[in-house]
């Protein structure tokens, strides 16, 4: 017999709706439509205007025969096209990949294929690469190009069907969506480096998207109409979900194309900027930057870092800036961050040393995510909370992927014992903080972004004159890390390492070609494997070339 809790009280449209973030612009939109949604140049977006053109959208892609469960692409920097995309996009039904703008041209096609993208919308200034990779593309089905023009960028030569703005001319601003049958349908396709040269898929979900984003509002206790400036590209883990974020609270997105130190400060004088992130390499941009530059600039910004931990000097310089920094750690099959290292008023008191020891530590989970622990990768038992015994950092909950897009093998073996496993090796404290030592992967960050050292490695066997390569992170002050190519010649050969360097541009986007080129034998096994940890030693004190 059933209970009396279980009877007669059936879920139903009344009280019962798939979670979606498409649900917070509308409210936005509803509430406050005249509340400045986005700053692009001398544009001034209301979110009223903002849900009429993200429905124009949607509607522009259905009346082109794009609904559910179609990708769109799209390669654009941080522009208002990308913000509606956001939004118009999964309102049609479809999916949004957002390809990353530095990518190579085989990449990119790589992705149009794999992702089997119906439309791809391209902003003037990434023609040229996507040219290319539309002529790469092995796929025959017809493709949809739209073209993204940006005043601020100027006037380019037009490669779509159309643009972007005679697209939206033929949607209705009245366009009747819908949210998704289901909160577990997908939202967005976002590909990243993982081991192996080709990039794997991460499929969200609306369900996952919306708990992250308002997982990000809570971190940061973030309040109604904050100004938030995009110096965090949006094709990263679609911009670690603050699109969405950004919409539930109706705050402002302040567009930028570039991330420059006087084009940052610049907006967060004008425009009352009161939220940012980035990667390591942009807040070290403002620490270092001139001090006429930092005149003026509001006191108590908020600043969240993620890719590697900050340094006591960027705490310090962040410090006398008058910003307020987070850490926070993730991945991409996480969402972008879902750890925080929560800061703790007796930590203030600390000499910046022991604050920097305090604040690199990876924490402990974001609000909305049900677990995060250390364990052990074979048994899945948790560590001891010691500080010291390591583990494998692993997720579960609400906020990791659906799973790799066609790789059931490489989804089966991420979720393996009902965690999700990130290759990242770490220790636990006796407060529960997690601390990353070491990385299983050969992962390289750089800039914030992903490089497969396996994929540099097949573009250096790819050179006549090399007999053996490996590719280990060198520690960069800039970028945190970059590539340093560790190169075994074949008898007699003459390579230079400018040679290599040349070689290496042909096939791989600049920022992943290597800043450090060393000669020599490699060190191996006596199976003949190359021993990396060696190669990762001698890598610190390897002397970087002008790539």
């Amino acid at each position: 017999m059933t209970h009396m809790y279980e009877r007669d009280l059936p879920q139903n449209a009344a009280n019962h709706a798939p979670l979606s973030p498409l649900s917070f612009l509308q409210r936005s939109a509803e509430v406050h439509p005249n509340r400045l949604a986005i700053v692009h140049g001398a544009l001034r977006q209301t979110w009223g205007d903002t849900y009429r053109r993200c429905r124009q959208l949607a509607s522009a892609l259905q009346r082109h025969g794009i609904g559910k469960n179609d990708t769109v692409a799209v390669m654009l920097p941080n522009t208002p096209p990308m913000v509606e995309a956001h939004f118009g996009v999964p309102m049609a039904g479809a999916v949004l990949n957002a390809i990353n703008t530095r990518l190579d041209p085989e990449t990119v096609a790589f992705m149009l294929d794999h992702g089997e993208a119906k439309a791809v919308i391209v902003d003037v200034e990434f023609m040229p690469v996507m040219k290319k990779a539309l002529a790469l593309r092995k796929a025959t089905t017809p493709l949809l190009v739209i073209d993204a023009e940006d005043a601020v960028h100027g006037p380019g030569d037009a490669l779509g069907n159309q643009s972007y703005e005679a697209f939206l001319a033929q949607g209705d601003a009245a366009f009747e969506w819908a949210l998704p049958g289901d909160e577990w349908d997908a939202i967005a396709l976002n590909y990243t480096s993982g081991t192996t040269g080709n990039p794997k898929g991460v499929v969200y979900s609306h369900r996952g998207a919306t708990l992250n984003a308002l997982s990000n509002v809570m971190e940061w206790d973030m309040p109604k109409h904050a100004v938030y400036l995009w110096t965090l590209p949006m094709f990263h883990c679609n911009g670690w979900c603050f699109p969405w974020t950004l919409a539930a609270r109706a705050g402002v997105n302040v567009c930028l194309r570039r991330v420059e130190a006087k084009a940052i400060f610049d907006a967060m004088r004008d425009h009352g900027v009161t939220h940012y992130c980035g990667a390591p390499i942009v807040h070290g941009l403002l620490v270092n930057a001139p001090t006429d530059l930092k005149a003026g600039v509001p006191a108590g910004i908020k600043a969240m870092v993620a890719g590697a931990a900050p340094p006591a000097s960027m705490i310090e310089g962040m410090e006398h800036l008058g910003f307020d920094l987070t850490h926070v750690y993730g991945l991409t099959e996480v969402y972008g961050p879902a750890t925080v290292c929560v800061k703790h008023p007796e930590w203030d008191t600390l000499d910046v040393g022991e604050r920097a020891r305090l604040n690199a530590r990876q924490g402990v989970r974001y609000h909305l995510e049900r677990d995060v622990q250390v364990l052990d990768p074979e048994t899945l038992a948790p560590v001891p909370w010691d500080g010291e015994t390591m583990g494998e950092i692993m997720f579960r909950g609400n906020i990791a992927m659906k799973g790799y897009l066609k790789n059931p093998e490489a989804t089966q073996a991420a979720f393996k014992g009902g965690w999700f496993h990130s290759g990242d090796l770490a220790v636990q404290y006796p407060d529960g903080y997690i601390k990353i030592k070491d990385r299983s992967k050969d992962i390289i960050i750089s800039g914030g972004e992903n490089i497969s050292s396996i994929e540099v490695e097949d573009v250096l066997y790819r050179h006549p004159d090399v007999l053996a390569a490996a590719v280990v992170a060198k520690p960069d002050a800039r970028w945190g890390e970059t590539p340093c190519a560790f190169i075994e010649l074949k008898a007699n050969a003459t390579a230079t390492a400018e040679d290599i360097v040349a070689h290496c541009k042909k096939h791989l986007a600049g920022f992943k070609v290597p800043r450090a080129v060393v000669f020599g034998e490699l060190p191996k096994t006596s199976t003949g494997k190359i021993q990396k940890f060696e190669l990762r030693k001698a890598a610190g004190s390897a002397a970087a070339i002008d790539v």
